[in-house]
């Protein structure tokens, strides 16, 4: 019987440490802003970028306002 209470107690213990120790959600000025779309032409900028292994692309296009 003891040994019961004993692991509820810990149970309930290891729950209320997760939570306290989860970090806060972002304040307002820490919000993501919208990702810009990228400007016209972007795909034959990148069009002779050589793919990786696995198939995947790099490419940088430099959004000017």
């Amino acid at each position: 019987m003891v040994w019961a209470a004993l692991v509820v107690v810990a149970g309930g213990l290891t729950l209320w440490l997760q939570d306290s120790a989860e970090p806060e959600g972002p304040s307002g000025r820490e919000r993501a802003r919208q990702t810009p779309s990228l400007p016209e032409g972007w795909e034959s900028a990148c069009a002779d970028a050589t793919p990786d292994d696995e198939g995947r692309t790099l490419c940088f296009v430099r959004i000017t306002r």
